[in-house]
């Protein structure tokens, strides 16, 4: 096998190399935008699920289908503020998720959809200097393999490997597809629910021909430093490195500011491959236009902190994020080198 530094990509092929040149721009939330429209029952459902038997208000993934109007109006927002990497519209889109509506059997088909309205704003967005990319979002399921729903009996689970693993190659095969150009498994809150995904595009890659960058973000859920299912970032690091990723990093949680010392400690134990960050706008504010605390100013400042430490490679926003707030980040880091800049990614790293 391979090292990682030598992997040929056959899709977004010139990403390693822009984020060895320049601090690349992820976009920002979704949720938080679509609140924006305010949606009603009706526009969730549109005709083709009128009469479903569920509430499906909520269901952001499945405007996709019922609403694509809206959701690319909203990339296009991320992508005029200054995105280099948009996220399609799939943080829930896996079957599994999706169960919760009495909609998995749409699965497949909404990720297709949630990668061709990506894949287009990009297209439309895409100059020669400077390239657009759309990444299939992978997101962790409402359920978690490590840790039991029942506090009576701590060994039960709602769901195993093979079943996430079956998952996540339906979502990841839908959204190759309809043509994105790298994948993002992201907030990450179990690593054994990671590794599912993980191992679910290593096996639609091989099957396919196909290979994509892919990027893992975990989520520090507390100031203990730690994941959900009880690693530290470093641990985390370790356990999904034989994936050799594009890029590690956190995100969502705990907003940039009580975020630093976990992306430090990452950018430290990840050697040469390449960090993400997209945090929250701070914590939680129900009071706020956006539910979150930080202006775009603020999370702009606290962002080009960790780019002047050194920290960063891809800078974005999570929960409470607009494009204005990526418009800040932009502006606010593009001063700065990318972290490990003139070195090759991934250079630490040995043959498998």
């Amino acid at each position: 096998m391979n090292t990682a530094s030598n992997i040929t990509y056959t899709r977004g092929a010139t990403l390693p190399a822009i984020l060895q040149q320049r601090i690349a721009i992820l976009d920002g939330a979704m949720g938080t935008m679509i609140q924006r429209y305010k949606l009603t029952e009706a526009d969730f459902r549109g005709e083709r699920f009128a009469d479903h038997p569920k509430d499906l208000k909520g269901n952001n993934d499945l405007l996709v289908l019922t609403r694509p109007d809206v959701i690319s109006e909203i990339h296009e927002q991320y992508l005029s503020a200054g995105s280099d990497i948009i996220e399609t519209n799939t943080f829930g889109t896996t079957s599994v998720a999706q169960e919760d509506y009495g909609l998995e059997a749409y699965a497949f088909e909404m990720n297709v959809a949630a990668a061709r309205i990506a894949r287009a704003a990009c297209d439309k967005y895409s100059t020669p200097d400077k390239p657009r990319f759309a990444a299939g979002a992978l997101g962790p399921t409402p359920r978690t393999a490590s840790i039991s729903p029942d506090v009576n009996d701590p060994g039960a689970r709602n769901v195993d490997f093979d079943t996430l693993r079956a998952a996540y190659y339906e979502q990841a095969k839908g959204l190759l597809e309809g043509g994105v150009d790298l994948f993002l498994v992201e907030t990450i809150f179990d690593t054994l629910n990671a590794k599912a995904a993980i191992f679910a595009l290593d096996e639609l890659m091989e099957d396919t021909g196909e290979r994509l960058p892919v990027i893992v973000s975990g989520t520090v859920t507390d100031a203990s430093g730690r994941i959900l299912s009880g690693q530290t970032v470093t641990a985390f690091w370790h356990s999904v490195r034989h994936a050799r990723p594009l890029a590690i990093g956190l995100n969502c949680a705990l907003g940039a500011t009580l975020m630093r010392p976990y992306i430090e400690e990452l950018s430290k134990a990840a050697g040469a491959t390449a960090i993400s960050c997209y945090p929250n706008a701070g914590l939680p504010n129900p009071m706020s236009d956006t539910g979150f605390d930080e202006t775009p100013d603020v999370t702009g400042r606290l962002m080009e902190e960790f780019a002047r430490s050194g920290f960063l490679n891809i800078a974005g926003g999570c929960c409470g994020t607009t494009p204005d707030h990526i418009a800040a980040i932009a502006r606010q880091v593009s001063a700065y080198k990318p972290r490990a800049s003139g070195q090759k990614f991934f250079s630490e790293l040995v043959a498998g």
